[in-house]
């Protein structure tokens, strides 16, 4: 049988994006096959403990220290377990080696996006040679295959776009009275599109609702979003949170009126499933892969026009049946991303391509 190695550097106590991808991912593998690697100490079993250091947090030199031991300590560990395949749920692995990695996509933001920054230099210097030297890229949506192909000339047959999922044990329709707010779920990154979203609030004249922020505060963008929420006297009705656990967001999915997630591009889009599966409303980027997740499901618009994010905010507000609709699509829709049959899908390509 095919062994494999599981890359659970990723993750933490406090997971988002990649960090929820990965737990629930190496939860649905195959257990007989797979040897996970994970930080010590973050409550999680794993079958080998690595340093907690490698887990992002700490700035650029957890990445580069996570970058050292994928190159210096994977190899020897690959070796002395036999392994026939490093499964990586992040575009990491070692370079320059015989091994056989198998490598998850996201999103090429960096690049459709760039700044001057080293995570630019990472995309564009480490992510090729990952690519190249991959046996299988695993793709979370069309979308992001299209773009590696695209901005990277990477050959179609390496490229297997496949169905990620969400554990419908934490989200899932609760008995809750929907309030007057929108929720906006991420990091204040500026793809992320959050000054558009303010301007179209502010554009809207909804003074009787709120915005509520999910997400790590960033010194680089949130000042200019508190500023401009300042100039466009919206404070008082504007909700800044940090990170918030599982409970308080399965709450917050449930009593919002909808989840705005208007940006100018998503390789994939975890927090419009999870709304879905509880049943909320959706106000959506038309850009990326959201129409993949969800289908006919929710409100998109245009994210490069405040006019048309504000006429969706009001659109959903005055949809007397809006909740009740959702209800009844959003949960059957959201049981088609299931992560049991995402990691036998992986294991059938693994088998396929073996």
């Amino acid at each position: 049988m095919t062994s494999i190695v599981f890359n659970g550097s990723y993750i933490t106590k406090k997971n988002t994006g990649i960090g929820v991808v990965s737990i629930d991912l190496v939860n649905s593998l195959s257990s007989q096959n797979t040897t996970t690697l994970i930080p010590k100490d973050i409550g999680i079993r794993g079958d080998i403990y690595i340093p907690n250091n490698l887990s992002p947090g700490s700035g650029l030199k957890s990445h580069f220290r996570r970058l050292y031991w994928l190159q210096n300590a994977v190899p020897k560990l690959m070796n002395n377990l036999n392994a026939d395949y490093f499964l990586s749920p992040l575009l990491e692995a070692p370079l320059f080696t015989n091994i056989k990695s198998i490598v998850l996509a996201h999103d090429l933001i960096p690049i459709r996006y760039p700044s001057i920054s080293l995570l630019t230099l990472y995309h564009l210097i480490y992510i090729p040679l990952i690519l190249k030297q991959s046996k299988i890229i695993l793709c979370n949506s069309i979308s992001t295959a299209n773009d590696l192909n695209e901005f990277y000339h990477v050959p179609r047959n390496k490229l297997f776009p496949i169905k990620l999922g969400f554990n419908n044990k934490k989200y899932h329709p609760i008995k809750k009275t929907r309030k007057k707010f929108f929720l906006i779920i991420g990091r204040h990154n500026p793809h992320k599109n959050l000054g558009r979203v303010i301007k179209a609030f502010a554009y809207a004249k909804i003074n009787d609702y709120k915005l509520i922020f999910v997400g790590p505060y960033d010194k680089r963008y949130t000042p200019s979003l508190i500023k401009l929420i300042d100039e466009l006297n919206v404070r008082h009705l504007c909700v800044w949170k940090g990170w918030i656990d599982d409970a308080e967001k399965l709450s917050l999915l449930n009593e919002c009126h909808a989840l705005i997630i208007a940006s100018l591009w998503e390789g994939f889009g975890l927090p419009a499933l999870e709304a879905m599966a509880c049943g909320t409303p959706i106000i959506a980027s038309e850009r990326g892969a959201l129409r993949e997740v969800m289908g006919s499901y929710g409100y998109f618009v245009n994210p490069l026009n405040v006019q048309s994010i504000a006429f969706a905010m009001n659109a959903v507000i005055n949809d007397k049946k809006c909740f009740e609709k959702a209800l009844r699509e959003g949960p059957l829709r959201a049981k088609s991303f299931n992560w049991i049959e995402t990691a036998r899908t992986i294991e059938k390509i693994i088998q396929e391509i073996d």
